[in-house]
């Protein structure tokens, strides 16, 4: 009965939990939409649903933390749980650097376009899948595809010490030094979101292995 009891838990923790992913994943598609679209109708909407993310992790916290307290957990479920603990954390750091661009967008919208934000693209765009498949990984426990996304992390990283190279060194003249200070800020914001989204990899690998 008890251990009927904690399988339940555990699954309503992981349903919880990709419903958060799920939320958070959207968040950081909009985010990023309304970046290069320059719309600030869906920036707003993308840090309006920040509350949501936060009010889910806040319950998944209280959910683990009971579970953990209550159910004395042992060995992988053990492991499963303080993860999970762990994870949602990324997850909602996520959803805060989403909110973060969106707040980029009202300032950068001031000023003509910057031919430079094109180039943010790719990196955008490979955020934005490792984000996808940071919650295709949890979903199937995938540990391969956990340590994938670890050198995922590593062509960002790339991407991030090549824009911030170029946006650096730009020359303004006259012109306002405010609009290339915003994208320094998103790609700072899109490095650490890949970041996050590795750290799950890593995390859904130690629930798999046992193994940091």
């Amino acid at each position: 009965m008890v251990r009927a009891s904690l399988e339940r838990l555990i699954a309503d923790l992981q349903q919880d939990t990709l419903r958060m992913g799920a939320l958070v994943e959207t968040s950081v598609a909009q985010g990023l939409q309304a970046l290069f679209q320059q719309n600030l109708t869906l920036a707003e909407q993308v840090i309006q649903q920040d509350v949501r993310v936060d009010a889910l992790y806040r319950k998944l916290e209280v959910d683990c933390l009971n579970a953990l307290a209550l159910h004395s957990p042992l060995a992988r479920d053990l492991r499963y749980i303080s993860t999970i603990l762990q994870l949602i954390r990324d997850l909602e750091r996520i959803g805060d650097y989403a909110g973060d661009i969106c707040e980029v967008v009202p300032r950068l919208i001031l000023y003509p376009k910057l031919p430079e934000l094109d180039k943010i693209r790719p990196m955008a765009h490979r955020c934005q899948t490792m984000v996808s498949q940071a919650l295709v990984v949890f979903t199937h426990l995938d540990s391969h595809g956990g340590r994938a996304l670890i050198r995922a992390d590593d062509s960002v990283d790339a991407d991030y010490e090549s824009l911030y190279n170029c946006l650096a060194v730009q020359r303004v003249g006259d012109g306002p030094l405010e609009p290339f200070l915003l994208l320094l800020l998103v790609i700072r914001y899109l490095e650490r979101m890949a970041d996050h989204a590795a750290n799950i990899g890593v995390r859904v690998a130690f629930i798999v292995t046992g193994e940091r």
